[in-house]
């Protein structure tokens, strides 16, 4: 009986499979690279907006706090967009001409919202709250990037799920005193510039939230500060009958002791510690984010 295959399909069969085996690799690791790539994630992206809003010149230019638009930052899930009133309330009396601020006025006469683009859009299954992380030490520039240095809005980092795993798996690195959270030049502490904390014991106001009662400065503080602990100082300038004063409550303005950082480990082990976060195992768990 003939021989139906010749000797060399045994080669070319061997070879068939090394090459499918390397083609569906190849799909592989290019559908990865897709995901992650601009084109999916848009980040870098600059979407076309009704009114082309520059950061730059509100944030770094006119000094505008990042709270003035975004009101509901520190207690809802959601930064909040601000309504035209808000921009209405310089640009009634300046640039009121302007024909790139067109849109905002028509907003203002007919009463429907500017249909801005959203840049941070997380998918729907994501639950992220703006509220527990600007309260808990982290800053918006660790998330948004150099905001006061955009003409133009974009996407600085991916908002994907590894990228927020990195900050859930390590948060030392990103942690900052709260009174540094719309800093955007923050950089954390060094050799050369320092950072001293300290526990604030508030007897007054046992309702301020955990994070605010840790304080943090930038020049180390002075004797006379901690001295003043000791004085028979009221509080205010003319206090009520039976208001306490400094020395009723040692450590009720200022913290007993201040602690020097030199590095943003050591500050950020610290402030873990003092904001009561929670472990990197228990921020990975998948409950976390998704609801």
């Amino acid at each position: 009986m003939a021989q139906v295959f010749d000797r060399s399909s045994n080669a070319l069969a061997r070879a068939s499979l090394v090459l499918t085996g390397l083609i569906v690799i190849a799909v592989g690791v290019a559908l990865n690279s897709l995901q992650r790539s601009p084109w999916v994630t848009r980040q870098g992206q600059r979407p076309d907006q009704p009114v082309p809003f520059s950061h730059k010149h509100h944030v770094e230019g006119l000094g505008l706090q990042c709270q003035y638009c975004h009101t509901s930052v520190e207690k809802s899930s959601y930064a909040g967009i601000p309504p035209t009133k808000t921009c209405m309330n310089c640009h009634s009396q300046i640039w009121t001409d302007a024909q790139l601020l067109q849109p905002v006025r028509d907003s203002w006469a007919t009463g429907e919202s500017i249909q801005w683009i959203k840049v941070h859009d997380l998918p729907d299954y994501v639950y992220f709250n703006h509220e527990i992380h600007v309260n808990k030490g982290i800053g918006c520039a660790s998330c948004h990037g150099r905001v006061d240095e955009m003409p133009l809005m974009y996407e600085e980092n991916s908002l994907q799920m590894e990228w927020c795993l990195n900050c859930h798996r390590n948060p030392v690195k990103n942690l900052r005193p709260t009174s540094e959270i719309y800093n955007m030049a923050w950089e954390g502490p060094s050799t050369d510039k320092p950072v001293w904390c300290g526990v604030t014991k508030d007897a007054l106001h046992t309702d301020v939230p955990t994070a605010q009662s840790v304080s943090c400065v930038t020049k180390e503080p002075e004797k006379t500060q901690l001295a003043m602990l000791q004085a028979d100082k009221p509080l205010g300038p003319h206090p009520p009958d039976g208001a306490a004063t400094i020395s009723d409550a040692p450590a009720l303005l200022l913290p007993a002791s201040y602690q020097k950082f030199e590095s943003q480990t050591q500050l950020g082990n610290f402030l873990m510690d003092k904001y009561h976060i929670r472990t990197a195992n228990e921020l990975s768990s998948c409950e976390v984010c998704h609801r």
